[in-house]
């Protein structure tokens, strides 16, 4: 399978329950406590959300995996009864899955989870996205209908496809904003898997700082806050002995360490961060992604993003990801 090719199966698969379950946890309600509240305290909650074609099913497979009871399509407006019987039923970790099929109910999902981060639970909304073109090509590879698609079969089967995606992207969009988003556009199934993974094992009581390297000639990740371009800086495949190695290996590092471009971008762009990081951890986000590009993803980007998540270990919370080199 070649990257940016993975199934459109959101619309149509369930997700069987996992059987593994952790350990009881004895709590109390307070009188007032919102239902999700009071059912969901001690316990961890991700939503995997987003595009028709994203990547849901294999996230919600590499959760059923990780241990966590999963649910595909779950109602919005059924949530807290569905988190009150968790609790009867006794402490485990869950992941829900729920897209534009709820779309008349999306509101009422949005004012759960403002309630859920409000009262301090451990809620991971994850927003799973891609591509106009990458969309387009899944669908058209699995022939499976898109959820918001109209019209008969002698209608224009693409343009129907290129409209249901916008409509709901704009339905979508609020949801989007409240969640962490992974691009899955130019992710193996295997990538994608393992970025859910990590996601959900960092801590929910923090911000959790996610550094990515990427190629420009690949596009840019529409997950990251903030993309720093680092073609400008000497390119160690001019030299013909490091071309073939990468940024994560130590005669790359030696070259690239002693130039004084690279000094002054990795002073700057530490500075940058270290002075607004604070700030985004206020603003009760749950992650905040810098993705680091240069031509092919292989030298500069790999050792500034080594570099920058060694020099804010300190933080706690912090993700390296290799866009191209981990597809390979």
């Amino acid at each position: 399978m070649t990257p940016g090719s993975l199934p459109a199966q959101d619309s149509a698969s369930p997700t069987t329950p996992s059987p593994i379950t952790t350990e009881p946890e004895a709590t109390s309600a307070t009188p007032g406590d919102h239902p999700a509240a009071t059912a969901a305290k001690g316990s961890d909650v991700v939503l995997v959300t987003g595009m028709s074609g994203g990547g849901k099913s294999i996230a919600m497979h590499a959760l059923e995996d990780a241990g966590f009871f999963c649910v595909d399509n779950l109602p919005p407006e059924l949530l807290p009864q569905f988190l009150e019987l968790e609790k009867r039923r006794g402490w485990r970790r869950v992941a829900i899955a729920v897209d534009v099929r709820s779309a008349g109910s999306l509101p009422q999902l949005l004012l759960h989870i403002k309630e859920m981060r409000q009262t301090g639970i451990s809620l991971r909304s994850i927003f799973l996205d891609a591509d106009n073109d990458t969309l387009l090509r899944r669908f058209s590879e699995t022939r499976r209908p898109h959820p918001l698609r109209v019209g008969t079969e002698d209608s224009d089967t693409h343009r129907a496809l290129q409209e249901a995606i916008a409509l709901e992207r704009e339905l979508l969009t609020p949801l989007r904003m409240e969640s962490t988003v992974i691009d899955s556009s130019q992710l193996r199934p295997a990538q994608l898997r393992a970025w859910v993974r990590d996601l959900v094992r960092a801590s929910g009581s923090s911000l959790t700082l996610v550094f990515e390297s990427f190629a420009f000639k690949h596009g840019v990740p529409s997950d990251a806050d903030f993309v720093f371009d680092v073609r400008v800086l000497p390119n160690p495949y001019y030299d013909r002995e490091l071309r073939p190695l990468t940024g994560r290996d130590a005669p790359v590092a030696a070259y690239l360490e002693v130039q004084p471009e690279v000094r002054l971008m990795l002073s700057q762009i530490g500075a940058f961060i270290a002075q607004w990081l604070p700030n985004f951890g206020q603003d009760q986000r749950s992650y905040l992604t810098v993705a680091i590009g240069c031509t092919g993803g292989q030298h500069r980007s790999v050792y500034l993003v080594e570099t920058l998540a060694k020099q804010f270990a300190f933080h706690g919370q912090v993700l390296k990801r290799h866009r191209e080199l981990d597809a390979r």
